[in-house]
C-alpha cells in the first residue's frame, strides 16, 4: 500500500471568497502515480441523498485551491456536486521537493490523480466524474480528456494552451525556429546554472504594480493577483514559475489530440479576453455534438476567475446532462 507523504495543512479559512453556509467543506490529501501527494478542499452539498456526481477542478496556472478554483468548486457545490479544488504537484499545499515547477505531462497526471481519488469515494458515483480547467488548466484539461476515458464532462474556462504560449509566444509573435532555438539555449543554460548553484531561478512571477505601457491583460493580472485574488502561497504573485520550468512545456503540445475527445466539452470564453484566441483555435478542433463554445459577452480574460459574469447556470445545467 502506498503511503502518502505527510502534509501540513492549514485547517482556518484562507480563501479569497467567501465560505458558504450551503455546503460542507474540508482538506483532504491524494496522491498521484509519480508518488507526490496532492492537498485539495472538497466541497459537498449541505444536504443530499444517494451518490453525486464528482468534479476535479484546478487552475488558473500558478494560482492555488485557495483562489478561483476554490471559488468554481464551492459554487457547483452549492449546486448540487460533490467537488475538489487542488493544488498542483509542487505548488500551494501540495507535496514535491522541488517547489514552483510545472510541466504538461505531470498536470495531466495530477488531474487524472483526482479522478483516481473520485472514482473510490463512497458518497461519488464512478460512471458521473467530471474536470473542470481554468486558464492555463484549461488546456490541462482538454488533454486529461483526450487520454482518461473515466472523464465523462470537462468544463473549459477561459483557457490558455500553455505549450502554445511557450512555444509562439503571446498572439504567436515568436513562432520561428530562432526564436525557439535561442529559447531553448537560454533555459538549458540556465539548467547548468541551476545545477552549479544547487538552487532553482524562478521567473519573478508578477510585479507589484503593472507599468502603465502594459498591456490591459497584464494590468488585469496584476489586479486580480495582487489586488481581492492575492494569496500568500499563490505562485504568480510570488516570485513565479522555476524559469526551467518551460522546458517542459515546448515539448508537449497538448492538444495534439484533443479531435479523439469523445467525452462532453463545454468551452466557456470572454468577448473580450485576449486569450480567446486559444479557445476558438482548441474548439475547432473538437469533434462530435456534445462539443459547446459560449462566449460571454463584454467579458474579459480575468472576469471568469470569480466575477458575476461566470456563467455558473449554463456549467450547471451542462453538467446535469451528461453527468445526470
Amino acid at each position: 500500500m502506498f503511503e502518502e507523504e505527510k502534509l501540513h495543512l492549514t485547517e482556518e479559512w484562507d480563501k479569497t471568497f467567501p465560505r458558504s453556509e450551503r455546503t460542507e467543506h474540508r482538506k483532504v490529501t491524494f496522491h498521484n502515480r509519480y508518488g507526490i501527494t496532492l492537498a485539495a478542499d472538497l466541497y459537498t452539498p449541505k444536504t443530499y441523498t444517494g451518490r453525486l456526481a464528482g468534479i476535479a477542478v484546478c487552475g488558473p496556472f500558478g494560482a492555488v485551491k485557495e483562489q478561483a478554483s476554490g471559488y468554481y468548486a464551492q459554487t457547483l457545490a452549492e449546486r448540487g456536486f460533490l467537488t475538489m479544488a487542488f493544488d498542483p504537484s509542487y505548488t500551494g499545499e501540495s507535496g514535491g521537493r522541488v517547489r514552483n515547477v510545472m510541466s504538461a505531462d505531470l498536470a495531466t497526471e495530477d488531474f487524472q490523480a483526482a479522478v483516481d481519488f473520485l472514482s473510490v469515494q463512497d458518497n461519488v458515483d464512478p460512471e458521473r466524474i467530471g474536470i473542470l480547467g481554468i486558464c492555463g488548466w484549461g488546456g490541462m484539461a482538454l488533454n486529461t480528456a483526450a487520454l482518461d476515458t473515466r472523464i465523462k464532462a470537462t468544463v473549459v474556462s477561459t483557457m490558455y494552451d500553455m505549450t502554445r504560449l511557450t512555444r509562439n509566444g503571446y498572439f504567436d509573435s515568436q513562432d520561428s525556429p530562432k526564436q525557439r532555438y535561442e529559447k531553448k539555449k537560454a533555459l538549458n543554460a540556465q539548467r547548468t546554472e541551476d545545477y552549479r548553484s544547487g538552487t532553482y531561478a524562478r521567473n519573478g512571477g508578477l510585479p507589484q504594480q503593472a507599468p502603465e505601457d502594459a498591456p490591459q491583460f497584464q494590468k488585469d493580472y496584476v489586479a486580480y493577483y495582487r489586488g481581492h485574488g492575492y494569496h500568500p502561497r499563490a505562485v504568480n504573485p510570488n516570485g513565479g514559475w522555476n524559469t526551467t520550468s518551460d522546458l517542459g512545456l515546448l515539448s508537449m503540445p497538448i492538444l495534439q489530440y484533443s479531435e479523439e475527445i469523445q467525452s462532453a466539452v463545454l468551452m466557456i470564453h470572454g468577448e473580450k479576453a485576449h486569450s480567446l484566441y486559444f479557445g476558438k483555435e482548441a474548439f475547432s478542433h473538437l469533434k462530435g455534438n456534445n462539443k459547446e463554445f459560449v462566449l460571454v459577452p463584454g467579458a474579459t480574460h480575468t472576469d471568469l476567475y470569480d466575477s458575476d459574469k461566470i456563467p455558473f447556470d449554463k456549467i450547471e445545467a451542462f453538467y446535469r446532462r451528461y453527468l445526470g
